[in-house]
């Protein structure tokens, strides 16, 4: 069977609660987004993924995502990869999507990039690095990640444009699985938050 890779978004944080662009900057997680990542983990432990023995694992080095690795049990089998670090967002970091509004009406950061910062193709060449990496694994891959960079990888993963990211939301503590379809890419699981309920 083809490999699959997992990915993981980290959990909340004070920032992604208010829709803040958090690049690089080391926001620590709330104690909704530590306890949702246990229960990731707790869900990753049971049928059908039975704690995914053998899988490899590779995290984001910011700690949202390396935190939120080892509580959901992972972070001795984990290898950080700067590949996975979040967009780096440059002049708007921190910004909201309203207060960038109020500065360049019109901007998206799919198509538009960030002054002092990534472009889309910057993001795009990490997501192609993660990808080809993945598809070259001999099992299933685990990431532990952040919103954008998930989303690029998934749309690279599909084989389109950086920018279909912007059609794909992706929630804190999520699990999605880009998997395969007739021998063809494919979203076998996106966005999903049920261990949450």
């Amino acid at each position: 069977m083809a490999p699959r890779i997992l990915l993981a978004r980290h959990g909340q944080t004070a920032w992604s609660q208010l829709g803040k662009h958090t690049g690089r900057t080391d926001v620590p997680m709330l104690e909704e987004g530590k306890l949702g990542a246990k229960l990731l983990g707790e869900r990753l432990a049971r049928d059908p993924w039975r704690g995914l023995p053998g899988v490899e694992v590779r995290t984001s080095p910011l700690l949202r995502a390396s935190e939120s690795c080892d509580l959901a049990g992972f972070g001795a089998r984990a290898e950080p990869w700067d590949a996975l670090m979040e967009w780096d967002y440059g002049d708007y970091e921190g910004m909201t999507p309203a207060e960038i509004q109020a500065v360049r009406p019109g901007w998206l950061i799919w198509r538009d990039g960030v002054p002092g910062g990534e472009s889309v193709a910057d993001v795009a060449a990490r997501a192609d690095e993660v990808v080809a990496w993945a598809r070259a694994a001999e099992r299933d891959v685990l990431v532990f990640a952040h919103g954008h960079i998930l989303r690029t990888l998934a749309a690279r993963w599909l084989g389109f444009e950086a920018s279909f990211g912007a059609r794909i939301r992706l929630e804190p503590t999520s699990l999605s699985v880009l998997g395969w379809a007739y021998g063809a890419p494919a979203l076998e699981r996106w966005n999903d938050t049920g261990h949450l309920a």
